[in-house]
Order: structure tokens, then sequence, then C-alpha cells
């Protein structure tokens, strides 16, 4: 066992009188130690009941004969973050817990791990630490929100963040507002659309690395308990036969998640998300891969921000693995990817059935014949640039219009509530990148404002940062390379015209070769936004958001 390293032999007796000051008996000291990563906290109601999953967890190790031993994760809520210095954290956050579970796992001699987490950056965060590590390990997660209800209908935090603008355009009073704030997020869990949380554990099944129900069955079910326990017990399983996870994490497995990424029409950061993964894992991604994928694999589901439904409906449809046994029918899945539960993808959908058509469309009734998400590519964004297609306006996925540029999304977020932006206009806020953020915020505030006063099919946003999974509308983001390091997007003028084709996936400035020229030339870039702590090392290192805005040395 790995945990040898800090149990065994006579020199390990200073170890071992450790653990039992931790109150451990010579007996659990024989069994795999297995750490338990939770991501618990006071502060995200996402992860909030994680203390509950984390005790299911241990009671399914100690029923199969191991010794939990858990150890906390950071986690940063993006709600609560948005739009203000909070949000330059979040994707970096991503590095700081894979950092700690290695750190961790290390230096404790664990045999395997159990990763809990729930929310945006902690699913990729730990399961990045996973890959990296490769001893065997699983995820559960918290589960998802419920959504809220008002007047008969399905709410989100969504609605909050659109309730903004409608209340600064006079289309709802603090009244109506205040109202929605009470009822918008009715549980722990998290967010009941397919934002970036859900989609990313929805995609834990996809990839193989969490058991069936882990991206659907809601927070507040006891199913969700059950799920803990078997997850528990599984992961003994897993130290037995040596599973890890680069047997599961594979090219096969991730065009998997992607795939089922377009079905479900995910979130934009799963773009970032995917291919750090990748990369810890050592498998080549491109972002190319993602219009190769979304060509062939049609959008079965409008889940909220794009549609009515919520990921709770998605459960009561079949969750994930019916999505994924529509994807088969056409043979768009790889079905001999081993998975966390010791069969294949083709073994475990065996059984999936699609119980509501309404909610998950079959294979041949898709709401498009493309998938969620699209790459675009063009002269404004040579290494791409990414757009959650499934949730724009139909008359908005191919839009040309003049360019109002702003250097921060805080400048942005102040000229759309003042009511100074125009129908057909193209919103542009650049140093907002991984580098020049730092941190690649999320655009929720401008997009749901922009929604909120009704300019959503109406209006364009494009950016070097990066939207919330709650975004809707045409909104463009990841545009690489960013502003801070020189790409088109820094030279980008008021009046200048951008025209926007996600069916042909292109994006271009309308400007001649040559003044674009005389423009990089004339170029400065401006000082770094933040000069020290983490956000300045991190701004060193980081690379674009065409390569999963990773650390590298």
């Amino acid at each position: 066992m790995r945990s040898d390293a800090v149990k065994k032999g006579v020199e390990r007796a200073p170890h071992r009188s450790l653990f039992k000051a931790l109150g451990l008996t010579d007996e659990e000291m024989k069994r795999p130690l297995i750490g338990i990563v939770s991501a618990k906290s006071e502060v995200v109601p996402g992860h909030m009941h994680l203390d509950k999953i984390a005790e299911a967890v241990k009671a399914g190790i100690r029923l199969a004969g191991g010794t939990p031993m858990e150890f906390p994760s950071i986690g940063v809520c993006d709600g609560i973050a948005m739009g203000h210095i909070g949000m330059h954290y979040s994707l970096p956050s991503r590095e700081l817990i894979a950092d700690s579970i290695e750190s961790m796992a290390l230096a404790q001699g664990f045999d395997g791990l159990v990763l809990i987490p729930n929310c945006d950056k902690i699913v990729p965060g730990m399961l990045m630490g996973a890959a990296r590590l490769n001893i065997p390990a699983i995820v559960v997660s918290g589960g998802p929100m419920l959504a809220g209800r008002t007047q008969g209908k399905g709410i989100s935090l969504t609605d909050m963040f659109e309730a903004v603008g409608a209340v600064k355009a006079g289309k709802m009073n603090e009244s109506e507002m205040c109202s929605l704030e009470n009822s918008s997020c009715p549980s722990c869990g998290s967010c009941s659309g397919m934002f970036t949380a859900n989609s990313m554990n929805c995609l834990t099944e996809a990839i193989g690395m969490a058991l069936p129900g882990n991206g659907t069955i809601p927070s507040v079910y006891s199913e969700r308990l059950r799920l803990a326990k078997l997850t528990g017990m599984k992961i003994m399983e897993l130290v037995e036969k040596d599973i890890k996870p680069r047997d599961i994490i594979t090219p096969k497995s991730l065009h998997n998640a992607l795939s089922v990424d377009m079905a479900l029409g995910c979130s934009t950061n799963s773009m970032l998300h995917l291919p750090a993964i990748a990369y810890e894992a050592g498998v080549h991604f491109d972002l190319d891969m993602a219009n190769e994928i979304s060509e062939r694999t049609p959008n079965l589901c409008k889940l909220a921000p794009a549609g009515n439904h919520f990921v709770e409906d998605l459960y009561a449809a079949g969750g994930v693995y019916a999505v994924m046994k529509e994807l088969s029918k056409a043979g768009l899945l790889n079905e001999d990817c081993l998975t966390v539960t010791g069969k294949t993808i083709g073994e475990n959908i065996s059984t999936a059935a699609n119980i509501n058509p309404n909610v998950i469309r079959p294979i041949d009734n898709p709401y498009s014949k493309t998938g969620g998400i699209a790459v675009l590519k063009g002269n404004l964004a040579p290494n791409g640039s990414v757009v959650k297609r499934s949730a724009v306006a139909k008359e908005m996925l191919v839009h040309e219009g003049p360019a109002r540029v702003f250097d921060s999304e805080d400048d942005a977020i102040k000229a759309i509530l003042d009511g100074k932006i125009n129908k057909g206009e193209v919103v542009v806020i650049r140093y907002e990148g991984p580098r020049g953020g730092p941190g690649m915020r999320e655009m929720l505030m401008p997009t749901s404002a922009l929604a909120g006063m009704g300019l959503d099919a109406d209006v364009a946003l494009i950016t070097d940062g990066r939207f919330s999974g709650a975004t809707r509308g045409a909104c463009i983001g990841h545009v690489s390379p960013e502003a801070a390091e020189g790409g088109t997007i820094a030279l980008v003028q008021d009046g200048d015209i951008i025209a926007i084709d996600m069916n042909a996936c292109t994006l271009t400035l309308k400007v001649p070769d040559s003044e674009l020229e005389n423009r990089r030339k004339a170029w400065v870039c401006p000082k770094p936004k933040i000069s020290n702590g983490y956000l300045a090392r991190y701004a060193k290192f980081v690379t674009s958001a065409s390569e999963g805005a990773v650390l590298k040395i």
C-alpha cells in the first residue's frame, strides 16, 4: 500500500504515534488510508451540507474495510464573488485547489482519494489534482440546488442578476426584485441551471470519474447520501484494483465528455476546464476538437439559462446516462472507456432510459443538429473564442455591428446600467483575460444586465474574459490571444465593425490589415491591475484561455 510509507516498519513508529494521537487504532492503521477532500464551508451554499456527504462517504469506506481521513479544500462562491475584486480570484483558485490536493496526498501518503466538490472551479480543481497525482480517486459532489418557484414558474440565480437590469430599465420595481431574492435560491446545492458547477458535475459522469447520478441527484435528496456511501465503498475497490485517474481520463473519455457537453448545452467554462484536466492527465486537447464534435453532436437539452428546464428535471428524465444512451444510438460515444464503476461506459448506460423526451430530446428530434458550444475564429480571435450557441437568440447567430470598447468589466457595467448601450452594438470588454485580468473574471453582471434590460437579442458582447454558466445571449468569451498579450482585441476602437457568424464559426474585425499593423506599432500594454500577492504570481505563469489557462513554469 502507498500508505506503508507513513505507517509501516520500525522507522515509522513516530508516525504511528501521531496517528494514535488522532485516536486511530492499530487495526485502523493496517487498513488503506483514504483521503477525503471536502470543500465544506459556511460561505458557499453549494458546500454548506458537504459535511453530511463526507460522513456518508466515511461510512462507506469503513463498510468496505478502509480508514477515512478528511481534510479541507478552499472554494470561492462565484455568485458572491461576481462584479468586484473577488472574481479575480475565482479561476486562479482552481490551481490552488489542485496544488493543495497534491501537497496533502503526497505528504500524508494516502492510498486513495474521494473528492467532494460542488461548485464552479472546485470540481475541475479537484480533478486536476487527482489526474496529476494519479492515485485511485473518485468524485461525489454535493448535488444541484432545487429550482426556485414564483407564480408557478421555475427560477434560478440567473433571474436575480437579470432583475438588476430590469429594475434599472424600469421594467421591475424593487419590491418585485425582493420577492425574487427570497425565492430564487431555495436550498443548498450548486445553482439549479446548467451553469458551470452542474456542467462539470455532469461531465464527471461522462468522463467516468463519478458514479451515475453524481451530476443530477438533487442536493436535498436522501439518494445523494446513499450515492456518497456507495462512493466510499467504491474507492476501496479502485484501490484494490489500482484503477487510477489516468486509466480513466483518456483521449476517448474526453471526447465523450465533449459530446455530452454539446448535447447538454453546458457552460462555456467547460472549454477552460476540460483542457486543464487533460493537461494534468498528459492528454492532448485542442479547441478545434470542440467544433469537430459539435458538428456531429446534436443539442438534446435546453436547461436554464438556455431554456425552462432545470437540473432536477434532467434527473427525473433519466439523468446524464439517459443523454449518453441517446448519443450512443448514433454511435457518438466511445463505449469501451473504463469508469470508476469498474465497468465500461457501454455497460454503464446499457439500462439507461430517456423517461421524458420533453427534457431530453430523442436523438432523431434534437433542438439543433449541432452542439451547444461553438469555437469561433478569425482575425479578432486567431487562437479561438467560445460561445454557448444554444443560449443565443436565432436572430443573433449572425450579427454585424459597431464596437463599443471598454478596458474593464466595471466600465462596461456602468455604461450598460446607465443606458448608454444601443441596439445593434457590439460591446467589447478587454484586459480581463487570464493574464490581463488577472484571473479572467466572469461577466455575468454585464450579460445579465443586458438581458434584464431586454437587449440580449440586439447586443453582442465579446471579451477576453469569460462568462458564467448562467449567461445567455450573444456572449463570446475566451478571445485568444488576450489583450494583455497584444491580441487583436487590444487594437479594436469604438465604431469598428465586428462581424459574428456562429453558424460559420467566425469572428471578424472589419479593419484593413494595414490599419491594424499601424495600431499594433502604437500599442502599449497597460500596467498590471494587480501587482502583488498570489494574482501577481499567477499572471506571470498562466497560459492562454485556448490552453485552459493552466500554469506552466
